[in-house]
């Protein structure tokens, strides 16, 4: 069932999201949940939706439910959208995905393997780092094809 406040919501979302050139894609309102979680999901019809998209509507979208006071108790907003990248390829995705599950793909095989997985440390000029149950792996960035967030993360 749909919580009552969603189609005000939808009716504050949509011109915020045309602004910043995106679109609604769907609006939940999980109120089981302490505090609430107020999850949007947008698109960007001109691209793939990105974190940068995601960020854009949120701080947007913050703004005018501050405004317009419509929930007014403590909430989390959670702007996602149903297609976005598991690809890290900016140093902000690589800042903002610290801690997180990875998985490297290399070409050439570096240390005789392709597919290399554990948590993102830090990447730098030369490598990217990743720690292996406590062992800390530099692999060279010449020879990573892909770096993807683990399904699930």
């Amino acid at each position: 069932m749909t919580h009552p406040l969603v189609p005000q919501i939808i009716e504050l979302a949509k011109p915020v999201a045309a602004e910043l050139g995106l679109e609604i894609v769907g609006i939940v309102f999980h109120t089981n949940q302490r505090p609430p979680v107020l999850r949007v999901d947008i698109r960007n019809p001109q691209q793939d939706t990105g974190l940068d998209d995601c960020e854009r509507m949120s701080r947007a979208l913050e703004t005018s439910l501050d405004e317009t006071d419509i929930i007014p108790d403590a909430y989390l907003l959670e702007i996602s959208s149903p297609g976005i990248s598991r690809q890290l390829e900016t140093d902000r995705e690589f800042i903002s995905f610290k801690g997180f599950p990875i998985n490297i793909s290399t070409s050439p095989p570096y240390e005789g393997k392709q597919e290399w997985t554990g948590k993102l440390v830090r990447r730098d000029e030369t490598k990217i780092y990743l720690n292996q149950k406590g062992r800390v792996v530099g692999i060279p960035r010449s020879q990573v094809t892909k770096v993807q967030l683990e399904e699930g993360s």
